[in-house]
């Protein structure tokens, strides 16, 4: 069955780059960023690892831990660490995981047999401390990741789990939220004593509560 959002994200032991990892041990009570990779020596993913590599400390500001995984053993991991290295300026600095045996692939739907019936597609999960799944994005094995997107979701979600706000279209951290439908006007104004906007009913404005 596939994974959907809310679902809880299976728990799995399995080798990588940092020594086996038992992933719900591994996450402890952090958030955590899971992403696939095709197979190692693959040209976009090598740029991939390279940018998740550099964006590590901004991660780690989140309480998110990041772990790859490819379909290749940890020996090719090892070898393909130096090409990404060489070639993007940065040291592979979390495990990737060697899934070898399909074990996680298949736990993760990350398997798509019209697009590719052994390889991986370019996943991406997002899952929060109570280890529920909270974003899925699959791209094509042609096109990168932009990891500067997933930052974005994660301050979203982390900022919307915390106050009755949402994110309008191409939000960033800083600038203005939504109120949800849920609350009244008068619910708002004690919640938000910046005030808010009100477009329409439904459609009211507040500067980012956190703030």
């Amino acid at each position: 069955m596939s994974l959907r959002l809310g679902d809880t994200a299976p728990d799995f032991t399995q080798d990588s780059t940092e020594g086996k990892i038992r992933f719900y041990e591994w996450a402890g009570n952090n958030w955590v960023v899971l992403f696939s990779h095709p197979k190692d020596y693959t040209p976009v993913c090598t740029t991939e690892l390279g940018e998740v590599a550099k964006l590590k400390p901004e991660f780690e500001k989140r309480g998110v831990k990041v772990i790859g995984l490819s379909v290749d053993p940890v020996t090719d991991h090892k070898g393909w660490a130096k090409d990404i290295e060489e070639t993007q300026g940065a040291k592979l600095n979390f495990p990737l995981l060697a899934d070898h045996d399909r074990k996680v692939s298949d736990l993760y739907n990350m398997i798509h047999p019209n697009a590719n019936d052994t390889l991986t597609v370019r996943s991406v999960y997002i899952i929060d401390p109570n280890k529920k799944v909270r974003l899925i994005i699959t791209y094509p094995a042609s096109t990168g990741r932009n990891f500067e997107e997933i930052l974005r979701v994660i301050d979203s979600i982390q900022l919307t789990d915390n106050y009755k706000v949402a994110t309008p279209v191409n939000w960033k951290y800083g600038q203005d939220c939504i109120v949800v439908p849920s609350l009244s006007d008068e619910e708002a104004k004690q919640r938000f004593p910046k005030g808010f906007k009100k477009l329409k009913n439904y459609l009211r404005i507040t500067p980012q509560p956190n703030l």
